[in-house]
């Protein structure tokens, strides 16, 4: 018997809406098909580091999106409806993220569900920190 998925894991394999993230400060803007969800990279199955990553944007993700910390912290300036809530283990490490503030999440566990345009803001702490390691 097949495990149960979670209802953004069935939205994603039904919906065929597009929606686009902008992320900044950088000004780049994706378009996201739901039905090309997940793409398997780093992070929860469609979530903000793995369309990111998808796209060459860089956020830095020191455990290999995992929530073992809180370096993918990015704020969701807009949208911030269209994702999935935040789980005890999210709340936890977003405790140690530098710059919290309300609309703050870990770029590897939210997962938009397609149904509104995103803005999210990679703070500046973590750009400079993608940037030395590469």
């Amino acid at each position: 018997m097949p495990a149960p998925h979670s209802q953004h894991t069935e939205t994603a394999r039904t919906a065929t809406k597009k929606f686009r993230v902008r992320f900044e400060p950088a000004g780049k803007t994706v378009e996201v098909n739901m039905a090309d969800l997940p793409y398997n990279n780093d992070g929860e199955p469609g979530s903000l580091l793995d369309i990111a990553m998808q796209n060459d944007i860089d956020i830095e993700h020191a455990c290999g999106g995992f929530c073992s910390c809180s370096t993918c912290h990015v704020i969701i300036r807009k949208g911030d409806k269209s994702c999935n809530e935040e789980s005890d283990q999210e709340m936890d490490m977003l405790d140690n993220a530098p710059g919290l503030t309300p609309n703050s999440r870990l770029a590897c566990q939210c997962i938009p569900n397609g149904t509104a345009d995103l803005v999210v803001e990679i703070p500046t702490w973590n750009r400079n920190r993608a940037k030395e390691n590469h």
